[in-house]
């Protein structure tokens, strides 16, 4: 005969099993789908994706912060400051424009990652695997970053490390705009193909002017070109910024970078940055291609406040 004692811690031993297993049925549950609104309309994860695709090298460098292992990704125009961790294994999933749609179904992938220059595939792609789109507005990147941190943190259930790289990008915006404060107005530059143009608040580095609060010169720039809306070097005279952030479009796309050398001349030699020494050259790569990228972003970021700290 069971005791009346044993009895009672047998039933109870048992209640507690059946709690801890509902709770790991819940908890299960919960984790077992995400659904993830993105611009292009709304895709349902089920459980947490062990093979990822990336066809966009913003979403690469994202997920490369966060920490989680990529299958996939372009075979070619890969940022230098993310070449280490694009080399291996990594399945090739073709260009930005034109993936290899065959590669990317025969690899059943568990995620597709589309984005910016790869969002025109997401119709094709979504059709052969979970496909999210992390496309960022240009006039409010660091709020789009954020975001597609939570998003991945929360696909792949590191909420906890996507809320740390958010705290380090803010404490590195305040930095960067602490250093700004007082240091007057600029122009975001960009040299491409022996041309100038000026980038402005809906462009690729917008956070210069929207996030830090450095004033443009120019009041209205139509710069829906990749060469930015085009200037002269007698309108950077003339407009006499007192700063420049350049971004070598040719260094950017792989070409050699001539920005430099492209800027060394008399009506230059002029104005106030150049004298001052107030021209920031920006990382083309992170400022051209990954400008939504995590890395890329805080590598900008410290450069700005070198540049700026630098004038004091």
């Amino acid at each position: 005969m069971i005791s009346v004692t044993l009895f009672t811690h047998f039933r109870t031993a048992t209640a507690v099993v059946a709690l801890a297993a509902s709770l790991a049925l819940t908890a299960g549950a919960s984790a077992q789908d995400v659904t993830v609104e993105h611009p292009q309309g709304e895709t349902t994860i089920t459980g947490v994706p062990e093979t990822v695709f990336v066809i966009d090298w913003a979403a690469f460098d994202n997920l490369t912060a966060l920490g989680v292992e990529i299958d996939g990704a372009p075979g070619s125009n890969v940022p230098s400051y993310l070449a280490d961790n694009a080399s291996g294994d990594l399945v090739n999933v073709g260009s930005l424009f034109e993936p290899d749609y065959e590669t990317i179904a025969a690899s059943e992938p568990d995620l597709v990652i589309v984005a910016g220059r790869s969002a025109s595939t997401y119709p094709t792609v979504s059709q052969i695997a979970p496909t999210v789109d992390m496309s960022v507005n240009n006039s409010d990147i660091i709020a789009g970053l954020k975001g597609n941190l939570a998003t991945l943190g929360e696909i792949f259930g590191i909420e906890d490390r996507a809320a740390e790289l958010t705290a380090d990008l803010d404490d590195k915006i305040a930095e960067a705009r602490a250093a700004a404060d007082g240091k007057g107005d600029g122009l975001v530059l960009v040299t491409n193909a022996g041309n100038l143009g000026v980038y402005g608040p809906d462009s690729r580095v917008a956070w210069i002017y929207n996030e830090l609060g450095i004033p443009s010169v120019m009041d209205r720039v139509e710069d829906g070109d990749h060469g930015g809306d085009a200037v002269s070097f007698e309108f950077l005279l003339e407009a006499n910024p007192d700063w420049l952030f350049v971004v070598d479009r040719d260094a950017g796309v792989g070409n050699d970078g001539a920005a430099k050398q492209l800027l060394d001349n008399e009506l230059m030699h002029q104005t106030t940055a150049w004298q001052e020494d107030h021209i920031i050259y920006l990382d083309p790569q992170a400022a051209y291609i990954t400008m939504h990228g995590y890395t890329g972003i805080m590598l900008l970021l410290d450069q700005v406040i070198e540049g700026l700290n630098a004038a004091e």
